[in-house]
């Protein structure tokens, strides 16, 4: 069986399918390029002195790991000078980033969570790279802040890799959603995972259960209604995982079915994550493999952005349990 290469995936749908165009293309590649050389400093850890904290802190207050820092510049790096984008904007970042003007811009905006779950970096769990593409309004005349607020469904392509036994990366143009997997002999990324599809049924859930006290009452109910298994309104078993990764527990839904929920409660009124960097290509990478994407209340490729930074609820996966979550928050 012949091997199709992410570069050979590509062209095909910029030429056959006439899906994406050249710069859209290129950029795809340059991101992937980016990925493979974040995955390779992952991999060699406390061998490359990446490990631990960076002694700074991002613009969420929160405190940044050395490969926090080190991602993030090597996506700059490699997608600042293509000529595919008029701006950046990364979850690490208080600002978008505009091309600098010695380069030429193009007419495409990158958005990113440089290293998704660093917190796990010093436990050698799985962690990944999160990205979402827009068209900038004007053809990249206005990149700023104003012009990356686009609804998710405004996205013309998203993806996110993992780092971890395997380096995957998985990606959605609009047409489905495929995997690719790192081969480490030709440094190349391989389609092996074609037209990804979530089962609509599941009996396993991911949630933060330490901070139940807070949760708001759907969301209490449907887990409690899943603790109950067999003998509870379900009337069956349920298994819980949890790897405080959001990239590792997408895939784990993507490979075999699930729902992950980072919901809103006392503590984060607003939600948790980021809207622009996690949720929305998130919720466009399982919508286009068959599953659902809401916030409790409304879908999240409908929601209009307010702000760059702006946090949101999450309940993904498979669809007849995120129909049945925000069923529960609308009774």
């Amino acid at each position: 069986m012949k091997r199709i290469t992410l570069t050979q995936f590509l062209i095909e749908r910029q030429r056959g399918r006439n899906l994406i165009n050249a710069d859209l293309r290129l950029l795809i590649e340059t991101v992937a390029r980016a990925c493979k050389a974040i995955s390779t400093r992952v991999s060699k850890g406390a061998l490359a002195d990446v490990l631990g904290a960076a002694g700074t802190d991002n613009v969420q207050g929160e405190a940044q790991k050395k490969l926090d820092v080190i991602s993030n510049e090597i996506l700059l790096e490699a997608n600042e000078w293509g000529g595919n984008l008029a701006a950046l904007a990364s979850e690490e970042m208080d600002l978008p980033y505009r091309i600098p003007t010695h380069y030429p811009r193009g007419e495409y905006l990158l958005l990113f969570d440089p290293l998704d779950g660093s917190s796990n970096i010093d436990v050698n769990i799985a962690v990944g790279t999160i990205f979402s593409v827009l068209r900038c309004p004007e053809g990249g005349a206005e990149a700023d802040e104003k012009a990356f607020m686009q609804p998710g469904t405004a996205q013309v392509a998203a993806g996110f890799a993992v780092y971890g036994p395997t380096t995957q990366l998985v990606l959605t143009l609009g047409d489905g959603t495929h995997g690719f997997t790192l081969d480490r002999e030709i440094y190349t990324f391989v389609l092996t995972h074609p037209d990804l599809r979530i089962p609509e049924e599941t009996q396993e859930f991911a949630i933060n259960v330490s901070n139940m006290r807070r949760w708001e009452p759907p969301v209490k109910r449907y887990i409690d209604e899943c603790l109950a298994g067999k003998d509870g309104p379900r009337g069956k078993d349920f298994n819980m995982r949890w790897v405080a990764s959001m990239v590792a527990d997408v895939y784990r839904i993507l490979s075999r079915g699930g729902i992950f929920m980072y919901p809103r409660d006392a503590k984060n009124r607003d939600g948790r994550l980021r809207l622009m960097y996690e949720a929305n290509p998130m919720a466009l990478i399982v919508e286009q493999a068959g599953g659902a994407a809401t916030d409790g209340r409304s879908r999240i490729l409908e929601l209009q952005p307010q702000k760059l930074h702006q946090r949101v609820a999450v309940i993904l996966g498979s669809k007849n349990e995120v129909e049945r979550v925000t069923s529960y928050h609308a009774a």
